[in-house]
């Protein structure tokens, strides 16, 4: 499938910093085995594998990057659960673009899990700091807060190292709702996943591209009823993924998935009454 567009004079760039695995039960929540099973296959442990897939957005007078994958986990322990595989990282796929991160100007976190913000820093001597040292980190205010104040339930989702560090060094960029981050790149609040949840839609004259989050992880959860188990906000979920998919069916919109570890970029079309993705634009 597509890894990469064009927006008339915008370039959209999916790189991989590499694969994980989380159980298939909690991916699909009250969706029993015996179906989603027959769409991705699960290991010995129940685990099923999910890709670690950022955006890069390359405009005329900026770059941005959204969200930063797992990082550079070191915990043997942490890696072993997750079946943690980086035969390629953010960093190596960027170089490959020609870009360092000092070129980038902006990063969109659409949460701060620790397997959507883990690139967001990176260990320096003995100090951690911002991977993207000119970066702006675009952050909705609400998730931030969430995120330094977390709950029993979430607490395991956020890992300081991976956003506290971008305070310090002064590269926060709070908002509430959306807002438009650079000209035709706007964040728009989904909830659901998280309550301050966001994803990224990039509009350039008549051709628009989502980048879903975590609000669909999958090409799999294209289905209205299939939700995560970490889905906080399960209803929100849907009432959002019926409103978007509407819009992107409708009106032809380049679907980006952040974990399908096949599926990076396509466009949704219905045949027999089920949604599905092709790469070809209408």
């Amino acid at each position: 499938m597509l890894r990469h567009a064009v927006l008339h004079d915008y370039k959209l760039y999916l790189l991989s910093d590499g694969l994980f695995s989380l159980d298939g039960g909690a991916m699909f929540g009250v969706v029993p085995k015996v179906l989603w099973q027959k769409s991705i296959p699960s290991d010995t442990l129940n685990r099923i594998q999910l890709g670690l897939n950022c955006l890069v957005i390359v405009t005329p007078k900026h770059n941005l990057l959204v969200d930063t994958g797992i990082g550079e986990v070191l915990d043997p322990k942490f890696r072993d659960i997750y079946a943690i595989s980086r035969s390629t990282s953010l960093l190596e796929s960027l170089g490959e673009l020609g870009l360092m991160p000092e070129d980038i100007d902006f990063v969109i976190n659409t949460h701060l899990h620790f397997d959507h913000a883990g690139g967001n820093t990176r260990r320096h001597m003995e100090n951690t700091v911002p991977t993207f040292p000119k970066a702006s980190y675009v952050i909705q205010k609400g998730e931030w807060e969430d995120a330094i104040s977390p709950n029993d339930r979430t607490r395991g989702s956020y890992l300081e190292d991976n956003f506290l560090p971008l305070e310090e060094a002064g590269k926060l960029q709070l908002i509430e709702g959306a807002r438009e981050i650079v000209e035709g790149v706007e964040v728009l609040v989904t909830g659901g996943h998280t309550a301050h949840h966001q994803v990224v839609l990039i509009r350039r004259g008549d051709q628009v591209a989502l980048y879903l989050g975590d609000l669909i992880p999958t090409s799999h959860h294209l289905k209205i009823p299939w939700l995560m188990g970490y889905d906080l906000y399960p209803l929100d979920t849907v009432v959002m993924k019926k409103r978007l998919l509407e819009r992107a069916l409708n009106e032809h919109w380049l679907l980006v998935f952040e974990h399908d570890p096949k599926v990076g970029m396509g466009y949704l079309v219905k045949r027999d009454d089920t949604l599905m993705i092709t790469e070809e634009h209408r």
